[in-house]
C-alpha cells in the first residue's frame, strides 16, 4: 500500500513532570524533570525513532507548553504540521511520582485541555487518506468533541484501506463513570482491527458492576479490575477486532486472533526502575512489526525489548530506544 505516512497517532500530548526523588513518597517530592508525554504522542515519537515516519494528531494551546511540546516533537522528526493550536484551550500536563517497584501516582492536569478539543474539522485536515496504520488512544473517547472526532477518524481510515489500532489506554479518573469507558469502547470496536491493552484495561472494556473494580482516586497505576479477562477478550472479538494484544508486562505480550489462535511472545528481565510509558513503547515497536509485515510473535517481541528498555529510564518519550539501540540489547537474549 502507498501511502505517505506509515503511522498517524491520535489523542493526548502533554508536558510531563516526572519526579527526581525517585523513592520518595510524593508529599516529599522536591524537583521534577519535564518531559513531553500522552500515549499516542509518546507511541509516535517510539515509533520515528525506529525509523518510521510517524505523522500525530494532537493540539496544544497557544501557551509555552504548547511551545514545549511542537519543539521537542520537531526535533525528534516526527511529523506536527497536522496539530493545531488552540488559543481557547490549554496544553495539558501530568505529574509524576516514581516509586519503585510498584508505586507510581501520577496526576492529571487536563481541565479545558487542547487535545480534547479535537474536532472532525481536525480530522479533515490531516492525512486520515494517506497512512498505512492510524492508531488512537482510549482516553480520545471520554470527552465530545474528540469521542466523535475520533471515531469519524477511524471510519475515514478504514474506507481508506488503512488498519485502525486502538490502544485502550484506560484512565478512570478521566471518565464521568468508569463504566462509560466500556460502553463507549465496545461501540468503536466495529471500526478496529486490533486492540492493546493490559489486563485491567481489557477488563474494564466489558465492565458493567462498579464491585469488580478498586480503584485508588487518580493513581491510575493503583487501579484493578477484577473480570474474566478471557472473556472479555472473546467478546471484544465478536464485536470486529481480528487481534486483540494483551500487555502482560515482565512476562511480554499475549496475541488473540479472532480464528482461535493465541500467540505467546515473552518479555526481557530487566530490574524497573520506573513502569511509566512502558506500554507505549510497546505500542511503537509493535506497530514498527506491523508497518513492516512482520509476524505477530516478532512484532510484539520488539514492542517488548521496547518496553523493556523504557522501563529502566526516568522518563518515557524523551528515552524511546532507536533500532540499534534495540539490536544491542536483545542480542545477548539470541534477538526477536
Amino acid at each position: 500500500m502507498s501511502k505517505t505516512y506509515d503511522t498517524l497517532h491520535m489523542g493526548r500530548s502533554g508536558i510531563d513532570l516526572y519526579s527526581n526523588d525517585v523513592g520518595a513518597a510524593f508529599v516529599d517530592i522536591t524537583s521534577f524533570a519535564a518531559y513531553v508525554g500522552g500515549s499516542p504522542t509518546n507511541i509516535s515519537v517510539g515509533a520515528r525513532r525506529l525509523g518510521i515516519n510517524a505523522a500525530l494528531l494532537t493540539a496544544v494551546g497557544a501557551d509555552p507548553v504548547g511551545d514545549f511540546i511542537l519543539n521537542f516533537l520537531n526535533k525528534e522528526g516526527v511529523v506536527t504540521k497536522f496539530i493545531p493550536r488552540k488559543p481557547q484551550h490549554r496544553s495539558s500536563a501530568v505529574v509524576l511520582g516514581i516509586e519503585p517497584p510498584d508505586k507510581f501516582p501520577l496526576v492529571y492536569y487536563r481541565e479545558n485541555c487542547a487535545d480534547i478539543n479535537l474536532n472532525i474539522d481536525d480530522v479533515l485536515a490531516a492525512p486520515i487518506d494517506d497512512c498505512k496504520v492510524f492508531q488512537f488512544a482510549g482516553t480520545n473517547l471520554s470527552k465530545e468533541p474528540s469521542r466523535s472526532a475520533t471515531m469519524f477518524a477511524a471510519e475515514q481510515v478504514r474506507q481508506a484501506g488503512a488498519t485502525v489500532v486502538f490502544d485502550l489506554d484506560f484512565r478512570p479518573d478521566q471518565w464521568h463513570d468508569v463504566r462509560a469507558f466500556g460502553v463507549v469502547a465496545r461501540s468503536v470496536m466495529p471500526l478496529v482491527d486490533v486492540v492493546i491493552g493490559t489486563e485491567d484495561e481489557v477488563n474494564a472494556t466489558t465492565i458493567r458492576d462498579l464491585a469488580q473494580m478498586k480503584l485508588t482516586h487518580s493513581q491510575v497505576s493503583d487501579t484493578k479490575v477484577t473480570a474474566d479477562t478471557q472473556a472479555a477478550i472473546a467478546e471484544m472479538l465478536t464485536l470486529g477486532p481480528e487481534t486483540v494484544v494483551e500487555k502482560i508486562g515482565s512476562k511480554g505480550a499475549r496475541i488473540y486472533l479472532k480464528g482461535g489462535e493465541i500467540v505467546d511472545a515473552p518479555g526481557f528481565p530487566v530490574e524497573i526502575y520506573n513502569v511509566l510509558g512502558a506500554g507505549d513503547a510497546f505500542g511503537a515497536g509493535f506497530l514498527y512489526g506491523m508497518v513492516h509485515g512482520w509476524d505477530w510473535y516478532r512484532s510484539a517481541r520488539l514492542g517488548n525489548a521496547c518496553g523493556a528498555i523504557v522501563v529502566t529510564k526516568h522518563g518515557c518519550a524523551n528515552f524511546m530506544p532507536t533500532m540499534p539501540e534495540v539490536e544491542a540489547f536483545v542480542k545477548p537474549y539470541g534477538g526477536l
